[in-house]
């Protein structure tokens, strides 16, 4: 007969391996089940278009996991993990020819913003004094905050729109369209309550962390965690696909990294009705579709600071940007999507090889869309870096179906764990006060669908778990 383990976490994501990771620290014998043949959910990296051309599957850029407090303090350069910090975080550039540019300096930030260098600076530098205070205190359960007047002052900004709070803060179409882009992370309409929120927390990240890739791409994040549990006397299993829980060894505990539909579906009977309807209306929200590149060069910009950031934004205006959202957002195809850009290689030269390059793009798309969106993208990054179309060696694509089918967490393409309107932000997955335990005192829930969310950090994971130690497994 075998053992029974402590815990078994199902889904090898940063969030179940940070869950698992947790209890190894606290002496807890764990197993990670993991239905794929390598570690990492979205933070995955493979050739995806020509060999030795290595693209990050979904995952590319990682403020979150810079400021992350829970990664901040576990060894991961020893299992091979570098960051690699461009010479700014992000561009984005204006069909001028100019480029708004998000430095870590606010001081530098500002000198591409004209007049409304002041205006970023009152936005960010409060809370850039004891930025690692507000990133703990973002990155956990609605609770008493650690800085209460701090959180309070950061929640009256917030909770506005992303496209309310950039007009009453900025004059110029440089400092509108570089925070309206950082809100365009939220995938929400920028008119929306709340998603000014994301805008102001990757702004700030960009100040206090950097946006950072991973060195050979985003699996060496995952496998460095992987590596770390292993030292802690964690095991994994992969290649292992878990359709129910009797296809788990015997455990007092499973910390399940999936999402809410597959928690309900996996656990069956072994949770109330009500709390398993609660589940089944767990709101998805828009998906996105996805391009990879092998290029026989650097992409040509027309502005040149665009080359100084591994992260660039391709939308033009504020308003051009909420307009291409809000399509997504009422349902419908933006013929001018806001385009999210990676190049990688200009940094990392493991990416590709003999002198060329990678490119990584996405564009929200209504979820579980099936429209091919390579022709839009592609006409965005040439508006802004004429000839780019020449430079294309091969290209790889992604829609919704295609990205759920690789990882099922990414429903309907949705990749922020669920829709962050106002009121899942505050209440996820279901309105319990413990978002990770389940009404069944042995499942817990560590996926991107609990607080804080979705972004590789490691918090929900980590959450999770200490939430398993203080009563299952205490």
């Amino acid at each position: 007969m075998s053992r029974t383990l402590d815990a078994v976490v199902v889904g090898a994501g940063p969030n179940g391996l940070a869950a698992a990771i947790v209890l190894a620290e606290a002496g807890r014998s764990v197993t990670v089940v993991e239905a794929r043949e390598t570690v990492g959910g979205s933070c995955r990296t493979a050739e995806l278009t020509l060999p030795g051309f290595r693209h990050d599957v979904c995952s590319a850029i990682h403020p979150m996991a810079a400021a992350s407090p829970f990664f901040a303090r576990l060894p991961l350069e020893r299992h091979g993990l570098r960051w690699i910090h461009p010479e700014a975080p992000l561009a984005h550039p204006l069909d001028d020819g100019s480029a708004a540019v998000l430095h870590r300096s606010v001081e530098a930030t500002g000198a591409t913003l004209g007049a409304d260098a002041r205006g970023w600076a009152g936005l960010v530098e409060p809370f850039l004094e004891d930025a690692d205070a507000l990133f703990a205190d973002i990155l956990r359960p609605m609770r008493l905050p650690r800085r209460p007047f701090t959180l309070a002052r950061f929640g009256l900004s917030a909770l506005r729109s992303g496209t309310g709070l950039a007009r009453d803060r900025f004059r110029g179409a440089a400092a509108r369209a570089l925070f309206t882009g950082c809100a365009g992370h939220s995938i929400l309409a920028l008119e929306a309550p709340s998603s000014a929120a994301i805008g102001l927390v990757l702004a700030l990240a960009g100040h206090s962390h950097g946006w950072p890739c991973a060195e050979r791409g985003s699996q060496s994040i995952a496998d460095a965690l992987a590596g770390h549990l292993r030292d802690l006397g964690g095991t994994l299993e992969t290649g292992r696909e878990v359709r129910a829980l009797a296809d788990l060894p015997p455990s007092r505990a499973v910390l399940l990294d999936v999402a809410p539909r597959a928690l309900e579906r996996i656990a069956g009977d072994e949770l109330p009705a009500g709390y398993r309807k609660a589940l089944r209306a767990f709101r998805h929200g828009a998906g996105i579709f996805k391009v990879d590149w092998a290029l026989s060069g650097p992409i040509p910009w027309t502005a040149r600071e665009c080359a100084r950031a591994a992260t660039v934004h391709l939308g033009g205006t504020l308003e051009e940007i909420a307009a291409a959202e809000r399509d997504v957002a009422e349902g419908r195809i933006p013929e001018r999507p806001f385009v999210l850009l990676a190049q990688q290689s200009l940094f990392d030269r493991t990416r590709a090889t003999d002198g060329r390059h990678t490119g990584w793009a996405y564009c929200h798309v209504p979820h579980g869309s099936s429209v091919d969106m390579t022709e839009r993208i592609e006409r965005q990054v040439e508006r802004f870096a004429p000839g780019f179309r020449g430079l294309v060696l091969a290209r790889s694509t992604r829609g919704p179906r295609e990205l759920e089918a690789h990882n099922a967490n990414l429903v309907g393409g949705d990749i922020g764990g669920g829709a962050n309107d106002l009121r899942q932000v505050l209440f996820r997955p279901t309105v319990r006060w413990d978002p990770y335990g389940t009404p069944n005192p042995r499942l817990f829930l560590c996926s991107s669908a609990t607080p804080p969310g979705a972004g590789v950090h490691g918090m929900c994971g980590f959450h999770a778990a200490r939430r398993a130690l203080a009563t299952t497994l205490g």
